[in-house]
C-alpha cells in the first residue's frame, strides 16, 4: 500500500476519536509522515511534518503490521521495531485506537 492509502486508513481510525483531542504523528521513516490533529473537529490527518504530542517511528513494513493488526505495539516497542518520542500515556492509549 503506498502512503497516500495508508493517510486514508489512518483518517477513518481518527474519526472516531474525536475525543482524543491531541496532535499525533506517524514518521513512517522509508517513506514520509502522516500527522493526526485531533485538537479540531473532524482529525485533520496530512502528510505534512509538523509538531505532534506524541511521535511512532518506525518502518512502512512495520506501520502496516501494527494496522492489519499482525504486529503486537507493546512487542513492537520492546524489540526495537517502534520508537516512540514524547507522551507515552498517549501511545498506550492510541493502541486501542488502532487496533
Amino acid at each position: 500500500m503506498s502512503l497516500q492509502d495508508h493517510t486514508e486508513t489512518v483518517r477513518q481510525k481518527t474519526a472516531e476519536a474525536a475525543d482524543l483531542n491531541k496532535k499525533v504523528k506517524f514518521n513512517l521513516t522509508d517513506e514520509g509522515i502522516i500527522h493526526v490533529d485531533a485538537t479540531k473537529s473532524p482529525p485533520e490527518v496530512t502528510n505534512e511534518d509538523l509538531d505532534s504530542d506524541v511521535t511512532f517511528i518506525l518502518s512502512m513494513e512495520n506501520f502496516e503490521g501494527l494496522m492489519d493488526g499482525s504486529l503486537n505495539p507493546q512487542l513492537a516497542f520492546m524489540i526495537g521495531k517502534l520508537k516512540i518520542e514524547g507522551d507515552m500515556g498517549l501511545a498506550l492509549k492510541l493502541a486501542d485506537i488502532f487496533q
